[in-house]
This record gives C-alpha cells, sequence and structure tokens, in this order.
C-alpha cells in the first residue's frame, strides 16, 4: 500500500501571480462594458429609425380608434332604444291591468251559464258583446307586450355584444397607444443623451439637409395650377404649414400625415376615410406620371405615409414627430403610388 502524499502547498510567488490575474480578469468585464457612446450622427439615424417605426403602429391607431367611435355610437343608440322599448313595455302593462280587471269581474264562468242565470237576456247579451271587445283588446294588448319583451330581450343581448367590441377596442387602442409612445420615449432617451452642443450640431445639419432638399415649413400661399376642390384642399394644407405633427392629431393644432390629408381635402367638401391604408384602398389609381394638384402620395408603401401632391414635384405632408408640416420634392422618400379622391 502506497504512501498518500499531500499536495505541495502553493509559494507566496505563485500566489502573488494568482492574485494579479485574478485582479485583471476581475477588471475586464467593467473595460468591457464601458462601450463608447454613439456619436451624433448615429443617434440621428436611431432617432429617424425610431420615428419611422412609429408611423405604422400609429396608422394601426388611428383605424383602431375609427372602428372604437362607431362601436360608441352603436352602444349610444342601443342604449336609447333600449330605454325607449322599456317605456313602451311599461305603458303597455299599465294598459293591460284595467283590462285584467274587467276580466277577473267575470268570475271567468263559461258565457252561457252567465246568459241562463241572467234575469236580463238583453243586458247581459250587450254586457258580453263589451266584454268580448275587451278580450280582443286585452289579447291584443298581451301580444304587443310580449313582441316588445321579445325586442327588449333582443336589443340588450345586441348591446352587450357591441359593449364587449367596444372595450376590445379600447384595449387594442391602449396596447398601440403604448407601442407608439415607447419608440418615441426611447428616441427622447437617445436625444436626451446628447450635449446641448451636439444637439445644437444636429438641428443645423438638419437644417442644412432640409435646404439642400428643397424641403420648408415656412408659411407661404399656393400660386400653382390647381382649381376646384382640389386646389381648396391644397390651399387648407399650406395655411397649416410650420404646424407640429402630432400622432394620432387630425387638427386644428396639430396633425399626423393621414390627419392633414383628412382635413384638408374635408374642407373641400369631400369626405375620406381616416387612415393612410384605407384612403390608398379607397381612391382611384393614378400613375405618376399623370398626377394632378390635390392627389393623395403615398411613400414606402400602401399604409406607412401620405402626403399631397402639390406640382412641379413637390408635395405637402405632416412628416413625424419632432418636425413640422412642410413642403417636399416627391423623391424625398421612395415613392410609392399615387391616387384622386
Amino acid at each position: 500500500m502506497g504512501t498518500h502524499r499531500r499536495p505541495k502547498p502553493p509559494s507566496r510567488t505563485r500566489i502573488a501571480t494568482l492574485g494579479v490575474a485574478a485582479g485583471a480578469v476581475s477588471l475586464l468585464p467593467a473595460q468591457s462594458q464601458a462601450a463608447p457612446k454613439p456619436s451624433v450622427d448615429e443617434v440621428r439615424k436611431q432617432v429617424e429609425k425610431l420615428y419611422e417605426e412609429a408611423e405604422a403602429p400609429t396608422e394601426e391607431y388611428n383605424a383602431i380608434r375609427e372602428k372604437q367611435q362607431k362601436l360608441q355610437r352603436e352602444v349610444d343608440g342601443a342604449r336609447d332604444r333600449l330605454a325607449r322599448k322599456q317605456q313602451e313595455i311599461n305603458e303597455l302593462r299599465e294598459q293591460t291591468g284595467p283590462l285584467a280587471a274587467e276580466q277577473y269581474r267575470t268570475g271567468g264562468i263559461d258565457p252561457s251559464v252567465q246568459l241562463f242565470l241572467s234575469s236580463d237576456p238583453d243586458e247581459y247579451l250587450g254586457k258580453a258583446e263589451a266584454l268580448g271587445r275587451t278580450g280582443h283588446r286585452q289579447a291584443a294588448a298581451l301580444q304587443a307586450l310580449e313582441s316588445r319583451q321579445r325586442e327588449l330581450a333582443q336589443e340588450r343581448a345586441d348591446a352587450a355584444q357591441r359593449l364587449t367590441a367596444l372595450e376590445e377596442a379600447r384595449a387594442r387602442a391602449e396596447a398601440k397607444k403604448d407601442e407608439v409612445q415607447s419608440k418615441l420615449t426611447e428616441a427622447r432617451k437617445l436625444l436626451n443623451s446628447l450635449t446641448a452642443e451636439q444637439r445644437a450640431r444636429m438641428a443645423a445639419a438638419q437644417q442644412r439637409a432640409d435646404a439642400a432638399a428643397g424641403t420648408s415649413d415656412a408659411p407661404t400661399s399656393y400660386t400653382g395650377p390647381a382649381s376646384g376642390r382640389a386646389r381648396t384642399a391644397i390651399e387648407f394644407a399650406y395655411a397649416q404649414l410650420g404646424k407640429p405633427y402630432e400622432w394620432g392629431a387630425t387638427g386644428p393644432g396639430s396633425y399626423d400625415c393621414s390627419g392633414l390629408v383628412g382635413a384638408a381635402w374635408r374642407s373641400a367638401g369631400v369626405s375620406l376615410p381616416r387612415t393612410v391604408q384605407q384612403m390608398y384602398d379607397a381612391g382611384r389609381k393614378v400613375a405618376r406620371s399623370d398626377m394632378q394638384p390635390g392627389d393623395i402620395i403615398y411613400w414606402y408603401n400602401s399604409s406607412q405615409h401620405n402626403g399631397m401632391y402639390v406640382g412641379n414635384g413637390k408635395a405637402i405632408h405632416a412628416p413625424r414627430t419632432g418636425k413640422n408640416i412642410e413642403i417636399v420634392p416627391v423623391d424625398t422618400m421612395p415613392f410609392f403610388a399615387a391616387s384622386r379622391p
């Protein structure tokens, strides 16, 4: 049986070396976490991306809100109908009360027996005829009462369904609202991470880019060739130049993209659907080469962003959070399609 040898304890030099190594390792995570702050240009690009990503849920929110408002009107109408039918039922019940009392006074005796027992057959026959008419009225009143009660039960069921749909729409709208606000909050955090000097540099760079692209949000008057309703719509849009973009807004102090287009055409007596996608689906499509002032332009795709063509290769639109209603070249963003209200 061999002897068990105890391991030799490490020397002081080795312990010191291990300690230094361990200290070096422990410093590595802290060093790797100290990531460099994004540059001004990187922040600008990230913010632009977040604002762009917020547009799709904004339009979804608009569609849900429109449905929610329709459901609210239906629920209000159902409540009014329920109140009217309940009043009708109350009145019918009051009418059937005296009829039932008259029937009770006859005792429910067989008519032939009543005639036999009557001391004055002629008087009885007159009463019987009157009672017959009373019975017919009672039967009709009871039928009307039963009919109204059935209608009331159906109205209550319909109202309950509408109310459930309304609550579901409210919940979906809140979820979309949270999604939009989450992206806007993230964008604000990125902007707040910049110093005042960096923010000033970024704003100056944006102004130079807008100037180079021919972008303008300075109030001006429309002098283009549009006429009739299209001119009225464009003149309304021009009067909004410089007002801020606000998601979900339809004026008068601020607008989102479809909110501006809808308000402009509404001023000309034309009612358009609420969202970019609905406007695209409802409008008559026109080729880019056939566009006329007042036509609706869609950028990126059929549901993300729109504005109005004003002629001379330019459009007016409500761009995004942090910017104002402006006039831009049509090619500022990827052109997708155009439609005519």
